[in-house]
């Protein structure tokens, strides 16, 4: 079980705090021969599976490296393009290393974004006046949980499906967020979380909510 990474979202939007736990990297490397059997193309610099996933590549999945050498978003570490350079019969048989990359921090904030019009507009979806909005995602990988405070703050968790106490946790952090955050003279409300008091114990209840499973009473 593992908690993979936490955000805190603004009542606007704004992504103040994001801390990665744990980040799995799937990652798997293969040899082709020509032509290569997965349709690629260029998204946000990186080079890309669009078509043909198999063998544990996935659509989606990044070019990492190829001859065991990593590339540089869509140039390999020669500076030739990738694209073009497997489009060259002369360069096969070659070895590919496909994997998720980890996210930027301009993706982490549209991310964000994201979820909180998606959390708008699940409130406003619901049959039952007064709903909270989203408070759970689930996929086959992991689960989103999201507390939101009655300030509109919004704290989320990403974590394994199997991993239990989140609730608890979600909550634990918002009492970290009030007792080291809010308590700062240097912080204000909407501004980004910068405070090492605020780290050290968001790290710790992160590793005792790993290690326990779930938060006990009175923890």
């Amino acid at each position: 079980m593992a908690i993979f990474s936490v955000y805190v979202v603004n009542k606007a939007g704004g992504l103040i705090y994001q801390y990665d736990n744990y980040v799995p990297r799937a990652e798997v490397e293969k040899t082709f021969s020509f032509p290569l059997d997965l349709v690629l193309k260029i998204h946000d610099e990186k080079v890309v599976v669009s078509f043909g996933q198999r063998d544990g590549i996935r659509v989606g999945h990044a070019v990492l490296s190829i001859n065991g050498v990593d590339v540089n978003g869509k140039f390999t570490a020669e500076g030739k393009e990738i694209q073009e350079y497997l489009r060259d019969p002369a360069n096969y048989p070659v070895s590919i290393r496909f994997g998720r990359q980890k996210l930027s921090s301009n993706e982490k904030l549209m991310l964000a974004s994201m979820f909180h019009s998606l959390f708008a507009i699940g409130s406003q979806l619901s049959p039952e006046v007064g709903s909270s909005g989203i408070e759970m995602l689930e996929t086959d990988m992991f689960k989103l949980h999201c507390f939101q405070t009655l300030t509109g703050i919004k704290f989320i968790v990403l974590a394994d499906p199997r991993q239990s106490g989140i609730d608890a946790l979600l909550r634990k952090i918002y009492e970290i967020y009030s007792d080291f955050a809010l308590k700062n003279p240097f912080y204000s409300l909407e501004m980004p979380i910068r405070c090492e008091l605020f780290d050290q114990n968001l790290k710790s209840a992160l590793e005792i909510a790993e290690k326990a499973g779930t938060f006990g009473p009175g923890s």
